[in-house]
């Protein structure tokens, strides 16, 4: 009974997210960014990778549910941009990690889902 309860609960608050409302589709052919591009469009929260051009965050939830609705609302934006992160979840914890294998680097699509994630875990 109460793994349905919870199901519920994740339910709804991705059905109340519009994780799409205004989305659009990023550049098919993504850019590399400079240095200086990477430090200024990088969101709040976020820090690059040692060793590797990429970002990455950890995002903490009050439990299980809360962190699964963020994947949702986070996995249908990554759909929709076809963009898509490497991520790592335990219980309430979110690790996340965007880079883009197109360019062998950076590009506006990791600073664009990166924002976007930001603002699905209330942090933006």
């Amino acid at each position: 009974m109460r793994a349905s309860r919870s199901l519920s609960r994740v339910a709804l608050l991705a059905a109340r997210t519009p994780a799409l409302a205004g989305a659009r589709s990023l550049s098919a052919k993504p850019v590399r960014l400079s240095e200086e591009e990477i430090t200024s469009l990088t969101p709040a929260g976020w820090t690059t990778v040692e060793g590797r051009e990429a970002i990455e965050r950890k995002f903490q939830f009050a439990d299980f549910s809360e962190a699964w609705a963020f994947m949702s609302r986070s996995a249908l934006a990554a759909e929709e941009m076809c963009h898509h992160p490497e991520w790592f979840n335990v219980y309430n914890t979110v690790h996340v990690t965007l880079a883009t294998h197109d360019c062998s680097g950076l590009s506006k699509n990791d600073m664009e889902l990166a924002a976007r994630m930001n603002k699905f875990a209330g942090s933006a």
